[in-house]
């Protein structure tokens, strides 16, 4: 038994079990802002678009009858094909994907521009060869540490 909790404890605590938890939470708090954009800011212009279109009140009533909303139907107790709902999350998981398709690929440009920016400066040299025993020393010396030659520079 201590044996499975040393297991355990050792894949519990490597580094990509955590970093999935933590991507897990961070995906939960992403899935907030995404579902307020798609619900307050797309899914009313795409309403204008579609004039109004409530796909929620698309329904068959499956007992022959006619009802004028969804509710009145269940309220009543009929059995109901809600295929009007299938469509409207169809929708909204195309939608909410092209969302996270279009911020996904923002941030790997922002992410590109500021990897690009960071290659372009190059780093200054640190280190210089004697001109004399062609040993690497350092970029200030006045002196060769190896051969003792006075650097002129």
């Amino acid at each position: 038994m201590k044996k499975f909790l040393n297991e355990f404890k050792t894949f519990a605590l490597r580094g990509n079990v955590i970093d999935l938890a933590v991507g897990i939470i961070i995906g939960g708090a992403f899935q907030a802002i995404v579902k307020s954009l798609v619900d307050d800011v797309v899914m009313p212009v795409i309403s204008l678009a579609t004039k109004g279109v409530n796909f929620a009140d698309w329904f068959i009533a499956l007992d022959g009858k006619n009802y004028p909303t969804l509710e009145i139907a269940k309220a009543s107790g009929a059995a109901t094909l809600s295929y009007g709902n299938f469509i409207s999350a169809v929708l909204n998981f195309i939608i909410m994907a092209f969302v996270i398709f279009v911020m996904i690929k923002l941030i790997n440009t922002v992410a590109e521009k500021a990897k690009k920016k960071t290659d372009d400066v190059e780093a200054s040299p640190t280190t210089k060869v004697c001109p004399y025993c062609k040993t690497e020393i350092a970029i200030d010396a006045t002196r060769c540490a190896h051969c003792t030659s006075e650097l002129k520079d």
